[in-house]
């Protein structure tokens, strides 16, 4: 399927997401109560503290948010292929979804346009999803699946299409870029650093090139699967 797609109706993304608070201290009694019951299962069998556990927030849209969206595109231009890459990220987490819902309703709202992400289609779309709904942010249309059939949605994901059907394991993008040759920069954070960086050093440039470098790393990953040239490094244009 994946070789039929015209990947200039393509947005490829990655999201990074952070803990809503610093510290788990830092939330209120319901919060606390809150995050005691979403994190028992895994506070019991890893043997960790209520403390500790809440390092893990993020990754749930209840108890994280958003700080960066990063996507990319890839465009013909003189018959050469382009790639053009920004972020929206920052502290305010509805601006970062608002802009992005922009993006999507006035240039990637047409019924051949697809996303495209590693594990989007358990992280990143719906967590997108759920933290607009959060905000009271009108879902755009990429992003509503509610009453959808399973072929009217246009989500590509590069985790599921090298599962080939096996629901067994999750295989890293990095394991995968490695796997396939695909050059990437030695970056000095990864993914488990980003709050860190965000609570501890504010710095959500960095953390907006470490996402942007992923969402290339995508791009490359879809190009092998379909026997492509890799896009070359001064064909990456930041817009």
């Amino acid at each position: 399927m994946l070789r039929y797609v015209d990947l200039e109706n393509v947005l490829f993304l990655d999201i990074e997401t952070v803990p809503a608070v610093a510290h788990f201290n830092d939330l209120d009694d319901d919060w606390k109560h809150l995050w005691e019951e979403k994190s028992r299962f895994f506070r019991e069998r890893d043997e960790i503290s209520l403390e500790d556990s809440y390092d893990r927030a993020g990754i749930y849209s209840e108890f994280g948010k958003i700080v960066c969206i990063s996507v990319g595109y890839l465009r013909q231009s003189r018959g050469d292929r382009k790639y053009r890459t920004t972020s929206f990220y920052g502290h305010d987490e509805r601006v970062i979804l608002a802009d992005f819902a922009n993006l999507l309703n006035t240039h990637f709202s047409e019924r051949s346009h697809m996303l495209c992400g590693h594990n989007g289609k358990e992280f990143d779309f719906p967590f997108i999803a759920r933290r607009m709904l959060v905000h009271g942010i009108k879902l755009p249309d990429l992003l509503d699946t509610a009453g959808k059939k399973p072929w009217e949605v246009t989500h590509i994901d590069t985790l599921e299409l090298w599962k080939f059907g096996d629901y067994k394991h999750y295989t890293s993008l990095k394991l995968l870029t490695k796997l396939f040759g695909i050059p990437t920069p030695k970056d000095d954070i990864d993914g488990s650093q980003v709050a860190s960086v965000y609570y501890n050093d504010g710095d959500v440039e960095r953390i907006s090139t470490y996402c942007k470098k992923d969402v290339l790393a995508v791009v490359q990953l879809v190009l092998k699967y379909r026997g492509e040239e890799l896009i070359p490094a001064d064909a990456v244009q930041e817009v």
